[in-house]
């Protein structure tokens, strides 16, 4: 234990809040809670009084995860007793949708209890400021230096007269319908099938898509909180039915988001699940071609460098952003941005809010096949072919001790290779990871996740031969570290 001032703080507690590229993540139970849910609400009320005046009210929402209303409202609780007006959501809600009311309501920002993709024991927080964004790192810096001096007691009264429910989704739904053709949708007449995963985006994707004149079939629409034993992720095995029932009755595509509906999934007419890459590079030629649309593209470092392709030949500004969305979000509020997105399966574009949107992702992509009339897989087909693709991306996941993840990245920081595969290694770059570019144009990024205990390395070629052998070299490479870290 440790004394601060007049108060007394577990240490070993606070020292489990960390906040990674999206807020903080922990286990139920665990770290995640109910006493560090009101440290970390007291943390965020503190940055709070130094940024917005109590007359503005501050909003709560959740995903559907266990206890996450539980916490919500404790949230919620807290920060009445401390004086502010609280509107918590009457349902669990996509975080897109709480973003974007914290913008319209003029808040104070909102508190999200997500962990987005994660399994079923994790849940978490992110602060939303009122420009309906991720908060930027100077945001959460003080909202974690305000851990070490808050408590985690409940309030001592509960203000229930400060604390009101109300439904985010009008106003959401209203925006998303101003930003695609939905008459030009409706003319499609798309078949769609749609899995929710259990999300918070049932109610909302299924309803929008409906008003566009879609067939449609939904799958797993309902609040489970343990996602039907799964993950709330929206790749692989999460999509086999949704795979087979596109396939089985030849629809035009089959859609679905995480848990808290960020991010996109996206099946084609075939059964291919669509990577996160190709579906930015659609959106854009979309955005562009169809649209008359135009903009900066901004990408992170893991992101495909084809987008760096179709900036050049559309003479369009590019920017290169770390990891998470927050910094996309950032440069999205600094200019003019036709789209900007990341290999994990997030994106936004021009006039929407400057957050991940998977609901509304899924919905460009419908609007694509609709104005172009033609297959969604052969629609990305072209659009990779127009940006001079393809390329070849892949990531391996290594669960790796903290010691051993920073002799990795100090090693290829201070001696970086001369050469991959044969290939030579022509520059170096520390934004965000270790970066390297090799000679041919194909890339590899090293970089510790900030919200898993994972070095995740990234990778962008031109032959899937060169990416066989890249992959056994850094896997080699990585394991002679972590023999040497040992031992050292």
């Amino acid at each position: 234990m440790m004394n601060i001032g007049w108060q007394t703080v577990n240490a070993s507690q606070i020292g489990k809040i960390k906040f990674g590229t999206d807020g903080w993540r922990g286990i139920i139970a665990d770290d995640f809670t109910f006493a560090n849910v009101r440290r970390v609400t007291r943390a965020i009320a503190s940055y709070l009084e130094t940024a917005y005046t109590k007359s503005r009210p501050v909003l709560v929402a959740y995903d559907t995860r266990f206890l996450a209303e539980k916490f919500a409202r404790t949230a919620a609780e807290v920060l009445a007793e401390l004086g502010w007006s609280v509107k918590i959501t009457d349902r669990d809600c996509p975080t897109p949708v709480i973003a974007y009311n914290a913008r319209y309501l003029n808040s104070a920002g909102a508190l999200m209890f997500t962990a987005s993709h994660n399994p079923a024991p994790y849940c978490g927080i992110k602060y939303i400021p009122d420009y309906a964004g991720p908060a930027t790192p100077e945001i959460t810096d003080t909202i974690v230096a305000n851990i070490f001096g808050v408590e985690d007691t409940p309030p001592k009264f509960i203000r229930n007269d400060r604390i009101s429910t109300f439904n985010p989704q009008p106003e959401y739904l209203k925006f998303i319908y101003s930003l695609i053709d939905i008459e030009k949708i409706r003319h499609a007449r798309l078949r769609v099938k749609y899995d929710a995963l259990y999300s918070t985006s049932r109610g909302y994707l299924d309803t929008v898509l409906r008003y566009c004149g879609c067939e449609l079939e939904t799958f797993h629409a309902y609040r489970d909180v343990l996602f039907g034993g799964g993950m709330p992720e929206p790749q692989g095995k999460q999509l086999t039915q949704l795979v087979a029932a596109v396939q089985a009755d030849a629809a035009d595509l089959g859609l679905a988001t995480d848990g808290d509906s960020d991010r996109f999934g996206i099946v084609d007419e075939l059964g291919n699940i669509l990577t996160p890459n190709a579906v930015l590079l659609l959106l854009a030629r979309h955005l562009i071609e169809n649209k008359g649309k135009t903009g900066a593209i901004v990408r992170t470092v893991a992101t495909t460098r084809l987008l760096d392709n179709f900036a050049v030949k559309y003479r369009l500004p590019l920017y290169e952003t770390p990891v998470g969305f927050k910094y996309i979000g950032e440069k999205m509020r600094e200019t003019t941005v036709l789209i900007g997105g990341e290999e994990s399966g997030g994106l936004s574009v021009i006039g929407h809010i400057p957050e991940k949107d998977g609901i509304l992702a899924n919905m460009l992509v419908a609007e694509a096949i609709a104005y172009a009339g033609k297959p969604l897989s052969q629609l990305v087909a072209e659009a990779i072919a127009d940006a001079d693709g393809p390329l070849y991306n892949h990531r391996i996941d290594l669960h790796l001790s903290d010691a051993h993840k920073a002799a990795i990245i100090d090693s290829f920081t201070q001696n970086p290779p001369r050469a991959i595969a044969g290939i030579a290694v022509k520059e170096v770059s520390r934004k965000d990871g270790v970066k390297l570019y090799l000679a041919e144009g194909s890339w590899i990024l090293l970089r510790p996740s900030g919200t898993e205990p994972l070095m995740r390395v990234y990778m962008e070629t031109n032959s899937l031969d060169k990416q066989d052998r890249i992959v056994m070299e850094m896997e080699r490479a990585i394991g002679q570290i972590g023999n040497r870290s040992v031992k050292s």
